[in-house]
Formats: structure tokens, sequence, C-alpha cells
């Protein structure tokens, strides 16, 4: 199957996050990496190379080269468990210069749940290197990736968009602090220790000044690694229901395709607060009926206003300045890319008229010298002329982005070069 051409028009994102989709139905459209992995074998059998997919709480968003939006949609939804006729309802599609800004407006943390959650950064990173280590990420996506990632990073350096300490991780904590007096004699049940669950783990500690805390993880040493850290205790994960049931307040930031806490396991016991901080929801909704239970998930969390949020605010000018100029960059580097073949095209026939024997005797008629004294291409002073007639084209193309017979400009400007030489 042909592929697309790597131009930017070519270049399409389609996505849901969760300015119009809920925690539940984000859940249907996530992407493990084994899902990720298949959607990138299904694409080189479509003749697709370069895309890459971000899959987070709040978004789920395949950015790539394509013939058109569906065709990425498809692939896409063959690896989730919700449908390509929900996902097509509910979807935004952007291409070129629109997909373009919107790459570097997510990077920047500007298109996030919390203004500026600066996790975003780290989850494109692996989503990208993923796609890069299976061969996915060319010389289109390379440029277009490192130039959002680089913006991201001087916005993060030379503005308060990141500043201050919100994220969902940390939205957990206010929740806990505003409604819990007593929080150091509460017993704190923490499963999952990914990187979500150690930064709450870590709030915990720092902003709660509790140590009543159990962690619980599918690989304890893990676990046990963290505990030692901040002096906290572990359990094993199958004794998950004892502690679940001794818990005052459970935190759960795992993986898992399915809940693993159920409405069952909670009848009859003390109440509650529980805090779901995965995608998909990885408590059941149905907790939330029990009188006794207090259900809260991500997008609960991500109401919590501060007056941190309004600081950040105020910086989106700045950061909107930054991304305009490492776009500008980029476009420079695609203006010059786009030209490359037409300049590699002109740099050719100057080199076979150089080597044409019309074209020797013509030049020796001109110069009045004898054949034997014209200089062969391989020389420097011939290779530097055809080098300067192309980057003199380059410039002309770049500046001007005329149209006309490149071919007979460039011969003009040798045989002048030449003569001269």
């Amino acid at each position: 199957m042909n592929q697309p051409r790597l131009d930017i028009h070519n270049f399409f994102i389609v996505g849901i996050n969760y300015k119009k989709t809920d925690a539940a139905v984000r859940g249907q459209f996530a992407i493990g990496n084994a899902q990720y992995q298949n959607v990138l074998q299904q694409a080189n059998q479509s003749g697709l190379k370069e895309l890459f997919i971000i899959s987070t709480c709040n978004r789920t968003e395949i950015y790539g080269v394509a013939r058109n939006a569906y065709e990425l949609m498809s692939l896409l939804c063959s690896q989730t468990e919700g449908t390509l006729t929900t996902f097509q309802q509910l979807a935004y599609i952007k291409n070129g210069v629109e997909a373009v800004n919107h790459l570097f407006s997510v990077a920047a943390g500007l298109d996030s749940q919390i203004l500026g959650d600066y996790e975003i950064v780290g989850q494109m990173k692996q989503a990208i290197k993923f796609a890069k280590d299976k061969g996915f990420v060319g010389t289109l996506l390379e440029r277009l990736t490192n130039g959002a990632l680089q913006s991201s990073k001087a916005i993060k350096t030379n503005t308060e968009l990141s500043g201050g300490t919100v994220s969902v991780s940390f939205a957990a904590i206010q929740y806990l602090r505003d409604r819990v007096s007593d929080i150091q004699n509460k017993q704190i049940l923490l499963v999952g220790i990914g990187k979500i669950g150690r930064n709450t783990c870590k709030n915990l500690v720092d902003y709660l000044n509790t140590t009543q805390i159990t962690l619980i993880n599918r690989t304890p040493d893990k676990a046990v690694e963290l505990a030692n850290q901040f002096g906290i205790q572990t359990a094993p994960y199958h004794t998950l229901d004892t502690h679940l049931q001794q818990a005052d307040i459970v935190l759960v930031a795992t993986n898992a395709p399915t809940p693993i806490i159920s409405k069952k396991e909670l009848i009859g016991s003390n109440p509650k607060i529980l805090i779901d901080l995965s995608i998909p929801n990885n408590i059941e909704a149905a907790c939330a009926e029990l009188s006794h239970i207090t259900l809260i998930n991500v997008d609960e969390l991500s109401k919590l206003k501060d007056e941190t949020l309004q600081k950040r605010e105020a910086e989106v000018p700045k950061a909107k300045a930054y991304i305009a100029q490492y776009i500008a960059e980029f476009n420079e580097w695609y203006e010059m890319r786009r030209h490359v073949p037409v300049l590699k095209a002109v740099k050719q026939k100057l080199i076979d008229m150089h080597q044409c024997n019309m074209y020797i005797s013509c030049q020796t008629a001109y110069t009045q010298t004898d054949t034997h004294n014209v200089i062969p291409f391989n020389d420097t002073v011939n290779t530097q002329a055809i080098q300067k007639v192309i980057n003199s084209m380059a410039v002309k193309l770049r500046n001007n982005n005329t149209k006309g017979c490149h071919y007979i400009e460039a011969i003009n400007d040798y045989i002048a070069t030449a003569s001269n030489a």
C-alpha cells in the first residue's frame, strides 16, 4: 500500500479528552502498552510510518502522518473497548497547522485539565519513545516533537505556568486536607505506586504530616523501596481486601483494565473516603451508592480551584509567545526541507552538465581556452561553484517562494560563477 506523503498537510491529530467526555468514557479508549504495540503493527501493514499515541487520565490522542483522519481513528479504536462509532461522535480532528498548534499546547500544559499540569510532558516523552523505538518517529515527527518539548521546557523555565503545587495527585491532598480534620489519626491505604501513586505518597507525607499509610502494589519490591524512603508500611497485594476493610481513606492509582474495588466489598464496612486516580476507573462507580462511602474521581478533583491556578492563567500569554517562537522555527525548517528535492535535482543537473562534452566545448569556446585547461568536476573550484549556486537558490526559495524554472536560473548562475572562477 502506498505511504502518505511526509507533508504537514497530511499530519493529523484525532482524540478525545476531558472537555467532552467523562472519566468512564475515556476509560473505554485507554491504550496500554500491549494495545499500543498492536496499533503500530497494524499501522505498518497499512503503510503508515509516522505516528504516536498519548493515553493519560485526561486524554487519548493519536498523532500521525496519514492519508486521512479516519485512518488513524480506525487504527486506534481497533484496540479499544469503546467502539469506533462512539469515538467518532466524541472526537476532535485537527489537521496541518491546527494539529501542530495543538501538539505544542498539549506539551506546554495549556490543554491540561489542570492548567499547567507538567505531568503530561513525561507522559508525552514516554509515548514518543515507545513509537520511536519501534521505528515510527521519522524526520517530520522527530523535528516536530523535539520542537514541542523544547518549547515546553522554555515555558517551564521562564514562566510560572507550572508554578505552585497543582496536579491531580495534589488535588487529592487538597481535598483531604479540607475535609478531614484529624488526618494523622486516620488509616490511609494507597494502592498502586506508578508515577501518580509515588507523587501522591510523597504529598501525603509532606503536606498532611502523616505516616499512617500502607502501600500495596503488585510488584512488592517497589512498594518496599518507597515505604523505606518515607518511613511507612507495606502489605502484599493478596491482603488488599483485609486492609481495605481497615482503612479510613483509600487512594487507588493503579492501571488495571477493570475495577479492583467493588461495591459488594464495602457493604457493612466503616465510613470511608475513596479517591480514584485511575483511568479507566479502578473503583466501581456503584460504591458511591453506599451512604457511608464518599467516592471521588479525577474529574471531580480537577474542579478544585485556588490562587495558584489564577496565577497560572496570568502566564498563558507568555507561554503562547514561546510557542509561537518555536513553531516559527519549525516552519522555517519545514519550508527548507520542502525544497530539498528540488535543490538535490538541480545540483545533480549541474553535476551532469559539467560532465557533458557539449558543455565543455561551449565553455572552452566562451572562455577562449583549450579544453585541456578546463578544470575537471572533482576539482574543488567547480565543487564550490555548484554549491554556491545551490546555496543561493535555497535562499531565494526560502525568501521569495517564487515559481518558475529553477533549472534554467541555476544553470545561468552556474555559468556566470564558473566563468568568473
